[in-house]
This record gives C-alpha cells, sequence and structure tokens, in this order.
C-alpha cells in the first residue's frame, strides 16, 4: 500500500480516537463521580479540562506544526493523547483524571491541527475527494458511537475501559506514523502568536473557573467576581494583542465578514446548547432515573443515530442549497428539540425525551456538515487554516462554557426548588442545600435511603420534582442559545460572500477548491 494509504488510515484512526473520547465519556461520568467520589463540579472539569486545552492550543499548535514540521507534531500529539488516556485510566484522584483530561486536550489540540493538513499535503485531484470522504465518514461513525460504545465499556468492564481502549490505536497510529508518513512544513511559517495564546488561555480558564466556582458557592461570592473581571480583562487584552501583533494566531478582520461571523455564532451556539446539554441528559438518566450506562448509551443513540443520518442528507444537499438555510434551520430545529424536552415532572419517564431527542438530532445533522466549510469557504484558501481552527475553537468554548454556566443555573434552581419542597416535611425543613448537594454529586439514594421511613415519600418526590424543573431550566436556556444562534445564521450568511472568494481566486465551499489544512475535525463532534 502506497504511503499516502498509511497516512489517511492513522488520520481517521486519530479523528476516530479523539472524536470517540468526546461522547464516551460523558455516559460514564456518573459511574466515574461515584467511583472516584467526585464533587459536581469535579464532573464540570472532568469535561471542561478538555475542552478548555483544546480551544486555547488549537490555532498556535497549527502555527508550531507548519514551522517544525506537521508528522513531527503530529506524533508528538498522538504520544501526548495516549499518555493522557493512560493516566486516565489509573487516576486515583479527581485531580489526577482532571489534570489527565487536559493532557488529552492539548494532544487533541496537535492532532486536529495536523491531521487534515497531512491529508490535504498527500493527496491531490480526484483522491482527495476520496480521501476527505473516508475521512469524513469516520468522523460520522466515531460520533454516533460514543454513547454505546461508552455504555457497553461501563457496564461490561469499568469506567477506565474507556481510556483504555485508547492505548492501542495510540501505539499503532505511533508506530505506522513513524514508518510511513511524509514530513511537510509550510515554505513560510511565522513565529507562533506567543501572547495571543497567553491572554486566550487566561481569558477562557478565569471565565469557566468563575461559571463553575459560582455553582459551588454563589454568584456574589467575591472569587466569583473576582474570577469574571479577569476574564474580562484578559479577553480584551487578547482583543487588544490581536488586532497589534504581526502575525496573530486570530485575525480579527475575519470577524467583518458577516458569513464568517454567523458561521462561528452558529459554531458556539451549536456546541454551547445541545452538546453541552449531553452532560445534563446524561446526569438525569442514570442519577434520576436509576439507568445503567449502557441503557443510557442505549437512549442517547437516538439522537446521534438522527444526527448521523440527516447529516449524510445535508451534505448532499449543501451542493445545490444555500448553507444559510441548512445552518439556520439546523440550529432553529436543534432550539425546538431542546425545548420539547422540557416540561419534565416527577413522574416523568425518558420516553418524554424522544421527540427531543430526535428534533434536535436531526438539526445538528443538518448543522454539521456545511458549517465548517463554510468557514472556509469565505476567506481567501491561504487563510483557509486559520479560518478552520477558529471555528473550531468556538466550538470548544461553547462546550466549556455551557457546560459551566449549565451547572451554575442547574445547582441554584435545584436548592431553592428542594428547599421550598421540604419546608413543610417535617425533620427536613431548612435541609434543602445540604439534600441538594448529595444530589448533584450523585447521593440521591444514600440520602433517601438514610431519611425516615416516614418522611421519606416525601422527600424522593421532592428530589424528582426539583431535578426535573431544574433539567426543565436547562433545556429552555440551551434551547433560546441555539434558537438565537438559528436567527443570525439566517441573518449573517449570505451567498455573496461566497463568490467574493471566487471572484479573487479562491473556491466558495463545495465548489471543488483547495480543502483547509487545518481541521474541521470537532465539526461533526461536541
Amino acid at each position: 500500500m502506497e504511503r499516502k494509504w498509511w497516512t489517511l488510515v492513522v488520520v481517521c484512526a486519530a479523528t476516530f480516537m479523539l472524536l470517540l473520547d468526546i461522547t464516551i465519556v460523558v455516559v460514564a461520568l456518573p459511574d466515574i463521580q461515584r467511583a472516584l467520589k467526585t464533587s459536581f463540579s469535579d464532573v464540570q472539569w472532568v469535561i471542561d479540562a478538555y475542552s478548555l486545552t483544546l480551544a486555547a492550543l488549537l490555532l498556535t499548535a497549527g502555527s508550531l506544526a507548519d514551522r517544525f514540521g506537521r508528522r513531527r507534531l503530529f506524533l508528538i500529539g498522538l504520544v501526548v493523547f495516549t499518555a493522557g488516556s493512560l493516566l486516565c485510566a489509573v487516576a486515583t484522584s479527581p485531580l489526577m483524571l482532571i489534570a489527565s483530561r487536559a493532557a488529552q486536550g492539548v494532544g487533541g489540540a496537535i492532532l486536529f491541527s495536523t491531521s487534515l493538513a497531512l491529508l490535504a499535503m498527500n493527496f491531490h485531484g480526484r483522491e482527495r475527494g476520496v480521501a476527505f470522504g473516508v475521512w469524513g465518514a469516520v468522523t460520522g461513525v466515531s460520533t454516533a458511537l460514543g454513547p454505546i460504545l461508552g455504555g457497553l465499556i461501563t457496564s461490561g468492564i469499568s469506567w477506565r475501559g474507556i481510556f483504555w481502549v485508547n492505548l492501542p490505536i495510540g501505539v499503532a497510529a505511533v508506530a505506522v506514523t513513524l514508518v510511513k508518513v511524509d514530513e511537510s512544513r509550510a515554505p513560510h511559517a511565522h513565529r507562533p502568536d506567543w501572547p495571543g495564546f497567553g491572554t486566550l488561555t487566561a481569558g477562557l480558564v478565569s471565565l469557566v473557573y468563575g461559571l463553575i466556582r459560582a455553582s459551588e458557592t454563589s454568584w456574589s461570592d467575591t472569587g466569583v467576581i473576582i474570577c469574571l473581571a479577569l476574564a474580562v480583562v484578559f479577553l480584551a487584552a487578547f482583543v487588544v494583542v490581536e488586532a497589534r501583533v504581526a502575525h496573530p494566531m486570530f485575525d480579527l478582520s475575519l470577524l467583518r465578514i458577516p458569513t464568517f461571523l454567523g458561521g462561528s455564532v452558529a459554531a458556539f451556539a451549536m456546541n454551547g446548547s445541545l452538546y453541552a446539554m449531553l452532560l445534563y441528559l446524561t446526569i438525569y438518566l442514570q442519577d434520576d432515573l436509576g439507568y445503567s450506562a449502557l441503557q443510557t448509551g442505549l437512549r442517547i443513540l437516538i439522537l446521534s443515530s438522527a444526527a448521523t443520518v440527516v447529516s449524510i442528507a445535508s451534505g448532499r444537499a449543501s451542493a445545490f442549497l444555500p448553507v444559510r438555510w441548512l445552518i439556520g434551520s439546523g440550529l432553529l430545529l436543534v432550539g425546538a428539540g431542546l425545548l420539547l424536552m422540557s416540561g419534565l415532572s416527577a413522574g416523568s419517564g425518558w420516553t418524554h425525551l424522544i421527540a427531543g431527542f430526535l428534533v434536535a438530532g436531526a438539526g445538528s445533522g443538518l448543522v454539521n456538515p456545511p458549517l465548517a466549510s463554510t468557514a472556509v469557504g469565505v476567506v481567501h484558501p491561504f487563510r483557509s487554516g486559520m479560518a478552520s481552527g477558529v471555528n473550531t475553537t468556538f466550538r470548544q468554548v461553547g462546550i466549556a462554557v455551557g457546560v459551566a454556566a449549565y451547572g451554575s443555573i442547574f445547582t441554584a434552581v435545584l436548592a431553592h426548588d428542594l428547599s421550598r419542597r421540604l419546608d413543610g416535611v417535617p425533620g427536613l425543613a431548612g435541609q434543602g442545600d445540604r439534600i441538594s448537594d448529595a444530589v448533584h454529586s450523585g447521593a440521591a439514594g444514600q440520602v433517601i435511603a438514610t431519611a425516615p421511613a416516614a418522611v421519606r415519600g416525601d422527600l424522593v418526590e421532592a428530589i424528582h420534582a426539583s431535578f426535573a424543573g431544574a433539567l426543565n431550566d436547562l433545556f429552555v436556556t440551551a434551547g433560546i442559545l441555539a434558537l438565537a444562534g438559528g436567527v443570525l445564521a439566517l441573518v449573517l450568511i449570505r451567498a455573496k460572500d461566497f463568490a467574493a472568494v471566487a471572484q479573487q481566486g479562491g473556491q466558495p465551499a463545495g465548489g471543488g477548491g483547495q480543502p483547509p489544512v487545518r481541521p474541521e475535525a470537532a465539526a461533526s463532534a461536541s
């Protein structure tokens, strides 16, 4: 087999491993919470440590790959991600797991920033279409398989198994890359934008830390206020830095292109709504309704299967339909699906979610195929790498901020509702905060078991009703975000922006032009 086809094999293997790890971890989180006795904020950090490092490092990693070699950086990414997976598998404390997830994010950022560049350098003409088609199929399959494989491994082996499976894939990919993949560099690579990297990282970490801390304390907490203020300062500094440095990692002038801005808003809204909500859906199905990881994965498979089926049709439709109708309408469907999931009560079963799963899943299937190519299709080919990376960065920031913000809302609503419902229950009045802490830490069963028999029924009813009420608020909030993103996408994304690039010698998305040299790999995943 020719070396270029080996390159396709290792890129697809790395993509499969990365995207599978996003959804596979979500299903295992309740088991991780119980095994390591983690707090609710620790659970949020297990997701956000990965998303934040990926978002902060993606554009810088691309610059390093252009400068020092894409094969070399790809190898480093494989080693770091595989080592991070090993550390996750043997983690003995929440802190160790969170740090290991951050290491996975570092490796993931490097792999995302080099994968499609390797394909673009090795394939040309008709073969390039075949290679990107195979890669696209792998992204869809890995995303769809995540929930069910996560459930099978977690229920059949343990939560540690979801990380162990990365090791043979990672080791094999390293071996093949060393022997079969050729090196390539950008002829005129610039130095990485370290000031931009530093201010963006500090801003995102301060923002997410402040939001998660608010779920543990309150919005008026001094530490929360300081963190959010620092986030504003650092992110403002990032804007100033990017406007002044000679070679910014994020050319802010791209946001002056309405279609690029609309695509960025849509990327944030897509991942900040439905994909950020997957954590809370999983907690509801396992901690409140009592399903196992496998049973949860089977139910979430309805959503991911709908997304996969519709994405196939969406990919074909993008060749002749304006992408704004696919992206905008898709986000409106995601919002409608999330609103359909609301209305839960203490007696609701999982079947209440089916209609919302189907509608939101179909919406995400409409959005994902054209979204990444939209960012690339409205810039000159030489800026396609940055445009693709920025789109992926907005996606990861959406997940990180969404998970953190929804956690703050969830804990506040849950504590308030429980306190209100238990005020009239003898022996439980005034214990709403304590019971709320136990509930969102996955220990509701212990609280119920130790409660006096006379009030146990009232406690169970209060917990289920409060949990449903808190989740309803999240569905409404996420639904509004998706609807707003859909409206803005319809308004901002314009056909004439694609035409302008075509007139300048580039090609619009879907027009058969040069594919991006940095990934849209996260386009089909959270």
